[in-house]
């Protein structure tokens, strides 16, 4: 008996899963074999079936990559328009995009700016230094104005001034001379009272600063400032012991002589004699200081 080449080959797949071997339906009812004795597959052929699937999927990996490719250069373009824009990506053609020049480079210099600094302050005190530039109105009353002064919880009851043009005349002891000497061109006096304590400042005008601080550095134990009485306050100071202060600042010199109105003298007991002298030179000092301060800032709106 003998056999023909057998039916057609069967579909199935090993490498796909859903394939199956499917019956085949006999040819005039002759059993069915391959002529190969031992039924071995063809490797051949599933080989080339096996490399044809692998090759689909390779293409289809570097498509997908392709496109993710392509998605994430869209994101960074919408994330640099975004940055660039208000905060929200332009929909606009790309010639509205910024050029390469506009935007900024990790390796560009940084901006420079000039500097603007305010310029500084004037100083106060230049105002009141020489005569070329302290040109304020200057009188008794303008230096200690009101009728009393406050310092602290003390209150002072101003009393008379004066104003004199020559120097020595309102000064006592060795100060004439030094006001003379250091070309004094205006002495200002008031009184201030408490109780039954006064204090008489007297404020000399000088030129210079270097005036002023010469009349300072000569001035001694000795040089007094004249006390200055009358309007209700008695005369004091003219011979009992006082105690008095020299000091300067700018082109003035400044003197304080305290004591009581009843005569007595003035011991190192006498402690509201001390504060009263120390509190009108204090306020002598602010009044120049105030006096530069106004012009200083009348300059620098000016």
């Amino acid at each position: 008996m003998s056999f023909g080449q057998g039916g057609p080959q069967s579909q199935w797949d090993p490498w796909t899963p859903q394939s199956q071997q499917q019956p085949q339906q006999p040819q005039s009812q002759q059993p069915w074999n391959s002529g190969n004795s031992d039924n071995t597959p063809d490797w051949a052929a599933l080989a080339e079936a096996s490399e044809a699937r692998a090759k689909r999927r390779r293409l289809l990996f570097i498509g997908g990559g392709a496109l993710a490719t392509v998605a994430i250069a869209g994101a960074v373009a919408v994330a640099v328009v975004s940055a660039n824009g208000s905060g929200q990506a332009s929909d606009g053609p790309s010639s509205q995009l910024p050029s390469t020049a506009d935007i900024p480079s990790a390796t560009a210099t940084q901006p420079s700016f000039a500097p603007t600094s305010a310029p500084p302050p004037l100083d106060p005190k230049d105002f009141v230094s020489s005569a070329k530039k302290d040109k304020a109105p200057l009188s008794p009353d303008l230096l200690f104005p009101g009728t009393q002064l406050t310092m602290g919880e003390t209150v002072y009851k101003k009393g008379p001034t004066a104003d004199t043009r020559t120097c020595g005349s309102a000064a006592q002891g060795t100060l004439p001379k030094v006001l003379d000497t250091n070309k004094c061109t205006r002495l200002l006096r008031v009184t201030y009272t408490k109780g039954d304590t006064a204090v008489t400042v007297g404020v000399a005008v000088f030129d210079t600063e270097a005036q002023a601080s010469k009349a300072k550095k000569d001035a001694d134990k000795e040089s007094i400032v004249r006390s200055l009485s009358g309007g209700g306050v008695k005369s004091f100071c003219t011979g009992a012991i006082c105690r008095s202060t020299t000091n300067s600042y700018g082109r003035y010199a400044y003197f304080t002589v305290a004591g009581f109105t009843d005569g007595k003298n003035v011991t190192e007991k006498s402690t509201g004699v001390f504060r009263a002298g120390d509190d009108l030179a204090e306020f002598a000092f602010r009044q120049i200081r105030r006096r530069g301060e106004a012009q200083a800032s009348a300059a620098a709106e000016g």
